[in-house]
């Protein structure tokens, strides 16, 4: 079982990397695309891969646990993209 506040702290932190508010990337379940189109901190997929190392890093200094994503193709829902970090996260913690 993930980390009671994990969830949260995840989204909080990608949406501060990505210049965003949390209704414009999880309420509408966007795509990362939407999310580079929208971020005024973004021009393209590296920025996204950015944003998502900088929110992996900070769950690593928060928790401990360290997560890597998959590669996800731009049309990836972001609540996709959240539950893989979750899933990663879950997998990681039960493996320290």
């Amino acid at each position: 079982m993930v980390t009671p506040g994990v969830e949260s702290y995840i989204r909080q932190k990608f949406v501060e990397f990505a210049g965003l508010s949390d209704e414009q990337v999880f309420v509408e379940d966007v795509t990362m695309a939407v999310v580079i189109s929208r971020s005024p901190q973004m021009t393209n997929s590296i920025d996204l891969m950015e944003a998502f190392a900088r929110t992996a890093n900070s769950v690593r200094k928060e928790y401990g646990v360290r997560v890597r994503l998959p590669a996800l193709p731009l049309d990836t829902p972001v609540s996709i993209v959240l539950k893989a970090f979750l899933e990663e996260f879950e997998k990681q913690e039960a493996a320290a």
